[in-house]
């Protein structure tokens, strides 16, 4: 079975694809070939070769191995919007099998998946379905990407009750910086969040006009990154007060 990361975030445009790129990066650098996937993604670009979206070229740039579009991103949207919104009007279903079925191939290409979600945790991608159930399915360890902005703090621990009650193991969290001035007493927010999360704190990265990967994992701990990956190896253990517990 492969292995490797879910990335969800406490909203949209909170730097899920940047934080991603430094997670490939860190798993790089400690020997892993490392692929990628950013199976949803709405507001794409029509180009001649079909819709594409900038988030996912850049994860397939920082992959290890050379990858086909529709590996990376198997269901491109055009509409700026809602996923499961976005494909209605396209005529699409989004299937989390199909999803799987990618993953489980890419799997077989790299040691390590990192699977970039659209939106929050609980985005709907269909009728019934949301990015939570994709997550469940794909049953790996959950990085959260926490966007430094007001209302975070209720947002990220709200996340992490979710990710909680899925019963997916909580690798750990990113403190994300997203806007160019920075959020009022910030620190305080992180700590606040340092003792009330059930997982370690993987970095903290500052605001970057465009994401660098080498430059995003400089800002984050390998040694954490590297435990948050191996995770799914013990899938009955979790993270509670930034330690390891059984």
């Amino acid at each position: 079975m492969g292995t490797g990361l879910f990335v969800t975030g406490t909203d949209t445009e909170v730097g899920k694809t940047c934080c991603s790129l430094g997670l490939m990066v860190c798993l790089q650098q400690a020997g892993y070939r490392v692929a990628a996937m950013k199976p949803v993604a709405s507001g794409c670009q029509r180009t001649t070769a079909g819709l594409r979206n900038e988030d996912a070229l850049l994860l397939s740039q920082c992959a290890s191995v050379s990858l086909d579009y529709p590996q990376v991103n198997p269901y491109p949207l055009a509409p700026p919007i809602a996923p499961h919104i976005a494909a209605a009007t396209a005529g699409i279903e989004i299937q989390p099998t199909v999803i799987k079925a990618v993953f489980d191939s890419l799997s077989t290409l790299a040691d390590r998946v990192v699977v970039e979600g659209i939106g929050g945790w609980a985005v709907p991608i269909n009728g019934k379905q949301t990015m939570a159930d994709l997550a469940v399915l794909l049953d790996l360890p959950v990085v959260l990407v926490v966007g430094l902005r007001l209302g975070c703090l209720n947002h990220a621990l709200l996340t992490a009750e979710a990710i909680s009650r899925a019963g997916l193991p909580f690798g750990g969290w990113i403190a994300n910086s997203i806007e160019s001035t920075k959020l009022a007493w910030e620190k305080e927010n992180i700590e606040a969040l340092r003792e009330r999360l059930p997982a370690p704190l993987l970095g903290t990265v500052p605001y970057l006009s465009r994401p660098v990967p080498g430059k995003v994992a400089a800002f984050l701990d390998k040694e954490l990154c590297i435990a948050a990956v191996q995770r799914d190896a013990d899938k009955g253990s979790c993270f509670k007060g930034g330690e390891l517990s059984k």
